[in-house]
């Protein structure tokens, strides 16, 4: 009798599961992981005999399954904690801190990354009387590898490699400024109310100097991390703060891309579905920004990767003019049609995830 129970309790279940897998409407977007879910699939006769339909219905049935992101919460956690596993899905979760394992080392992708680098350089830099400097950001791993035994990347090769192949620039090193402290603990970025110390180090190793007293302004919004769907394990959300004073406020901001005036940092980004975006509107080809506070009339140029967007607004206060571009989504070859190098800093501002993935830039 109790087996009985026992199988008809779980032929229920399975039943029920199926019934609402077939007529629950399909989620367009998974919040927690922040990637679009399969639809259901076409029918075609062609899709059908050649197997491409039931390959898509597959991937359909498994993004659209009922309480899939409880479902991964579970696996996660007896994976990770049941069967000690070092990670799930690449990620791992050290002191509190999710990190995603970055292995190995691409040598080819980061050899295309100095290429694309020093293609912009020679082409639109090197007879100009532009000082170029170059910054290396470690990823969460730099931090937290060694200790929860993962795999990570040979930083003090990458940092070697930067300093050989873009030797164009003065490398300036930022590492031991950072600490694990000074990232999101669900997210890849780092907290910028904990990165003006490398603003100022970065400024005076360009030979400016930043003006004004800065205020942290924190926002009243929980704020999920990119690792946090990705782990899908219980995590607390992080604080968002963000640092202002005078010259950021007085900032004038123009998007490039959208061709549309747009403010340091925009608040409502929060509550969307990218929040990092609050930043200078996240990942965007070209943005200038004038300081009409400025006692200076040095301009700066820098190419960055989306860790810029938060630290490019704390070196306001230094110059007249910053303009940002990202060659992720900018073409190298079409930068001499929008800016004229001469005298400006230029910053090449990348992650080791970044060079490690170099084929992103264009």
């Amino acid at each position: 009798m109790k087996s009985k129970i026992q199988v008809i309790f779980v032929t229920a279940v399975f039943l029920a599961l199926a019934v609402w897998a077939w007529f629950k409407p399909a989620d367009d977007i998974s919040d927690s992981e922040l990637r679009k879910l399969a639809q259901f699939p076409e029918v075609k006769a062609e899709k059908i005999f050649n197997g491409q339909f039931m390959s898509e219905f597959e991937t359909y049935a498994l993004d659209q399954f009922p309480m899939r992101d409880e479902f991964r919460t579970v696996k996660a956690v007896v994976y990770l904690y049941a069967f000690r596993q070092l990670d799930n899905n690449g990620i791992y979760v050290e002191n509190g801190y999710a990190a995603k394992m970055e292995y190995p080392l691409d040598e080819e992708a980061e050899s295309y990354a100095f290429g694309r680098i020093q293609n912009v350089y020679n082409k639109f830099i090197a007879d100009s009387n532009a000082n170029c400097y170059i910054a290396i950001i470690p990823d969460k791993n730099y931090f937290l590898a060694k200790e929860h035994g993962a795999l990570s990347l040979d930083y003090d090769r990458i940092f070697n490699d930067v300093k050989k192949e873009a030797s164009f620039a003065q490398y300036v090193d930022i590492t031991g400024l950072l600490s694990i402290e000074d990232y999101y603990r669900t997210d890849t970025h780092w907290d910028q109310s904990c990165i003006t110390d490398v603003a100022e180090y970065l400024a005076q190793s360009m030979g400016t100097e930043l003006e004004g007293t800065n205020t942290v302004k924190t926002i009243d919004a929980p704020f999920y991390g990119v690792y946090y769907g990705q782990a899908a394990l219980p995590m607390k959300p992080d604080t968002v703060n963000y640092v202002t004073n005078d010259a950021i406020e007085a900032a004038q901001v123009f998007d490039w891309q959208n061709s549309k005036p747009i403010p340091v940092y925009d608040e409502a980004k929060i509550y969307e579905r990218s929040p990092y975006d609050l930043f200078l509107g996240g990942s965007l080809s070209m943005i200038t920004i004038d300081n009409p506070l400025a006692t200076t009339d040095k301009e700066l140029v820098v190419f960055r990767d989306s860790f810029g967007s938060s630290l490019v607004p704390l070196m306001i206060s230094g110059y007249k003019k910053i303009t940002v571009l990202d060659i992720r989504y900018l073409p190298g070859d079409r930068i001499g049609s929008f800016v004229e190098f001469d005298n400006q800093d230029v910053l090449f501002l990348y992650s080791t995830a970044v060079l490690n993935n170099g084929k992103t830039l264009k």
